[in-house]
């Protein structure tokens, strides 16, 4: 099981590796699989619930996530009433036999929606899609511009454990240079909205690599951060990306690896210092925060049943969705065609990427090398039969750089920090020739 690029030595910023197959790599799957016959093999004990709402209030200059800006609320009303046709029909052919550990609201920005249309969506996790909540762990994204109180005492009613706070940076300047018009008073009334819903985790979101940030002005964003004494932090390294805001006016930057670089570097030190343990490249947690438990998952096991037009599903032998799109037109496109499917449709899975035994082992291997715990071999062995060393003996070459400990199965600090470039290393050549032949819309 070898990859067929050696991009090590290349730009530690290549890809997010965030989901294996990535979307790109999905094709039209004809004849179409009913739902039926997709889970049929599938444990439906311990799933992933995902609604997705790609509605924001804006869309910012990094952003090629599937969402549209300022829809008009008719279309959110159109939505939120085809998301319930589809939870019923997916629920059908689940048999009604689901069983959910964890739940998330995304998107997009779920939080754009009104309080009464927050419950609505509530309503169709619950009753139609079966989830337990409040019972299991509840993730919502929010931004500062609609985290507001209504809205995060209805999400605290309803169970959310964990709110994610998209702030980027606490600087005017810098979050104006990823095309965001927000400014740190409306951020930090937001922090302290969400602190006032006593929902048990706040995470915030950071990037660095922001034209103009230095070293000083990331230092005043991530101690800005931490004077909140969020349960999690992600940070994230900006990339620019074609068909967004900031990829239609990118200009080349010789030293923008070595400078996002150092900035991780000194945010890693920063958070140790402050009391965060580092779980993969981008996410921290604090070392003292109690977590909500739930019921056991693994994402390299279990499965996810997603909702909405950008959602993502996956059983283990088949990872499927709607179709992929970036561009704001594109977006408009798919999203209309979401919304005029008749209610049948959603019986059927219509995009997606079979996996075989070899991309089983390599999902599994990815999702569990890019976090700071590693691979565990003897998990490895009792789901595939043999070591993961034996399928994938280019984990050696990690070693030899001082990125891998462990015969490759755990990444050192300077591995986890190229984890953007491991990933795409170790993706497979059949999938990066799928990814490559996409025509990004």
């Amino acid at each position: 099981m070898t990859s067929t690029d050696t991009g090590l030595d290349g730009s530690p910023y290549q890809q997010y590796l965030y989901a294996y197959p990535h979307k790109t790599s999905y094709r039209p799957l004809r004849p179409r699989p009913p739902l039926t016959h997709v889970w049929r093999a599938q444990s439906r004990e311990a799933l992933f619930l995902y609604l997705h709402v790609p509605f924001c209030e804006m869309r910012c200059g990094f952003c090629n996530l599937f969402t549209r800006a300022n829809a008009p609320a008719e279309q959110v009303t159109a939505y939120l009433r085809q998301l319930r046709r589809q939870a019923e029909q997916v629920g059908e052919a689940l048999g009604g036999h689901a069983g959910y550990a964890r739940a998330a609201f995304g998107g997009g920005t779920p939080t754009y929606l009104t309080a009464d249309e927050l419950t609505e969506l509530f309503d169709i996790a619950t009753t139609v899609a079966g989830a337990q909540l409040p019972g299991v762990p509840l993730s919502v994204e929010t931004s500062p511009a609609t985290a507001t109180p209504d809205r995060l005492a209805l999400l605290a009613a309803h169970g959310a454990t964990r709110v994610s706070i998209g702030v980027q940076s606490f600087l005017d300047a810098e979050a104006r240079a990823t095309g965001r018009p927000q400014r740190r008073g409306e951020v930090e009334a937001a922090l302290a909205t969400i602190r006032d819903a006593r929902i048990p985790v706040l995470n915030i979101d950071l990037i660095y690599g922001i034209d103009g940030q230095t070293a000083d002005t990331w230092q005043e964003s991530l101690d800005a951060a931490l004077a909140w004494r969020p349960e999690e932090l992600y940070l994230y390294p900006l990339y620019v990306r074609p068909l967004t805001g900031l990829g239609r006016r990118a200009h080349a930057r010789a030293d923008w690896d070595a400078q996002r670089l150092d900035l991780y570097r000194q945010a890693v030190a920063t958070l140790g210092a402050a009391g965060y343990r580092q779980e993969s490249m981008r996410q921290f947690r604090r070392a003292d925060a109690a977590h909500p438990d739930g019921p056991d998952y693994c994402c390299q096991d279990d499965g996810m049943v997603g909702l909405g037009c950008g959602a993502r599903s996956y059983t283990t032998a088949l990872h499927y969705s709607f179709d992929y799109a970036v561009s704001v037109t594109e977006v408009r496109a798919v999203l209309d065609d979401y919304l005029g499917r008749p209610a049948d449709d959603f019986r059927y899975a219509e995009f997606g990427y079979h996996l075989d035994d070899t991309e089983q082992r390599r999902r599994w291997l990815l999702k569990s090398l890019l976090r700071a715990d590693g691979v565990d071999p003897a998990a490895y062995r009792a789901r595939f039969g043999r070591p993961p060393a034996d399928d994938f003996p280019q984990l050696g070459r990690l070693v030899d750089r001082g990125w891998a400990t462990d015969e490759g199965l755990r990444l050192t600090p300077d591995g986890l920090a190229r984890s953007d470039a491991i990933g795409p290393w170790l993706t497979s050549a059949d999938v990066r020739q799928a990814m490559t032949g996409y025509v990004l819309r």
